[in-house]
């Protein structure tokens, strides 16, 4: 799993970000290096569009959080990454 996909699902699962529980859109990034910031961006937009993550535009900016119908797949996926290492 490419890191920085594992660095946004497990930061968005530990926080709890799942459904109606949402945050900035810009938020994602925060804990990494600047250098990294487009990377991680990258992937965040790869991740909406396969459906692990919901993107809710609001009128103080986007929102994400995890599809709360796909949190066993990602933990599943997350889990399998564990025993590789």
């Amino acid at each position: 799993m490419n890191p920085h996909r594992r660095f946004i699902l497990e930061k968005m699962l530990r926080h709890g970000w799942i459904g109606g529980k949402h945050t900035a859109y810009d938020n994602i990034r925060k804990g990494k290096p600047v250098s990294e910031y487009k990377a991680i961006e990258k992937e965040l937009k790869q991740l909406i569009r396969e459906g692990f993550v919901i993107s809710k535009p609001t009128g103080y900016g986007t929102q994400v959080s995890l599809n709360p119908r796909r949190v066993k797949e990602i933990i599943e996926m997350i889990e399998k990454e564990e025993w590789k290492k």
